[in-house]
């Protein structure tokens, strides 16, 4: 019996040496070198290949008729919705759960360099000033992180959070579940949903913002989503609060951030996802001195531990899809529009 036949340009296989590339046991792999992003991918066997394994399928996606399963390399997954992938019945899977550890991480400093203000002290620190104001002094214990959204990276943020005694509230429209359908890294997060101190539905948006130190958006960028934080929500946190992005820019509506933070409503905020790509110099945002910006790096591809994860999880899934069990990080087709 045949193998299925996978395309990829993935870099646990583009990185590896010609005929050195790791084994997945379960599939026939045809590993594409040298093509570009944006050129058309090889058409001799397209007929025949049922897995896309890349981070963008290719332009002549069309001539792959056999298509049935795309695996990509990222968690987010934006970059598809022109594609209208949902609608050809290709099932799509991302990385999820391979970021959620250095997000987490990303996500705690990102707190704690808001709360003492480090970037006064760093800039303190530059011009040789010696301050001992108490605005340095702040600490996370006690105080309530809210996560908006509640996958694998919301789940390892609340582990974090609990261990440093914070108390964790979740916005989600799934209330708490199991994320067993889901891959991640073992002994982290929160498989079965029992960390947060309390879950709030969508009706009580409100209630879950009055009462945050943190928000932290967790969730996907999905036409749903685009914009759902705006000047309101914005403004239903607590005069001071911080809010922490390390999910998609246009999930915060621009003109409504730039105008609490003009007015000193919040407390500060840390960006690692912007507007544009790179952010021009003359952004506003670059001036605000109780922001941090960071450029889309919480959980990157040079992450020491990115490329063992992806194998980990394409792996697994390889598994799965010959075996005809479900597949794990499953994008809703919904989500794709």
């Amino acid at each position: 019996m045949s193998k299925p036949l996978c395309f990829t340009t993935a870099p646990s296989f583009i990185d590896a040496p010609a005929g050195a590339e790791p084994a997945v046991a379960d599939l026939e792999l045809c590993v594409l070198r040298g093509v570009g992003a944006g050129q058309p991918w090889p058409e001799d066997r397209a007929g025949q290949v049922e897995i896309f394994f890349c981070s963008t399928p290719p332009p002549n996606l069309a001539a792959f008729t056999a298509l049935r399963w795309l695996q990509i390399e990222s968690a987010g997954f934006s970059h598809l919705f022109p594609l209208k992938l949902g609608a050809r019945g290709i099932t799509v899977t991302n990385a999820r759960g391979v970021f959620d550890c250095p997000i987490a991480e990303w996500n705690v400093a990102m707190m704690v360099n808001l709360v003492r203000d480090l970037r006064t002290m760093i800039r303190n620190q530059d011009q040789g000033i010696w301050d001992r104001s108490p605005k340095f002094s702040g600490e996370l214990r006690g105080r309530t992180v809210g996560l908006w959204g509640y996958g694998g990276i919301g789940r390892e943020t609340a582990r974090l959070a609990k261990t440093l005694g914070m108390k964790v509230h979740v916005l989600t429209r799934s209330g708490r579940k199991s994320r067993a359908d889901s891959t991640f890294v073992p002994g982290t997060g929160d498989l079965e949903g029992v960390l947060p101190d309390r879950y709030f539905d969508e009706n009580e948006k409100a209630a879950f913002l009055r009462e945050l130190d943190f928000l932290i958006l967790a969730l996907p960028l999905t036409a749903a989503t685009e914009g759902v934080v705006g000047e309101q929500e914005l403004r239903t946190l607590p005069k001071g609060a911080y809010l922490l992005n390390p999910a998609r820019g246009p999930i915060v509506q621009q003109e409504a951030l730039l105008a609490v933070l003009r007015d000193g409503h919040l407390g500060g905020a840390a960006l690692d996802t912007h507007y544009h790509y790179p952010m021009p110099a003359d952004h506003p945002l670059w001036r605000f001195p109780h922001v941090i910006l960071t450029p889309h790096i919480s959980g990157t591809t040079f992450s020491p531990h990115f490329r063992e994860g992806l194998l980990r999880i394409f792996r697994e899934n390889a598994q799965r899809y010959v075996a005809g069990r479900p597949l794990l990080n499953v994008i809703a087709p919904t989500d794709l529009q």
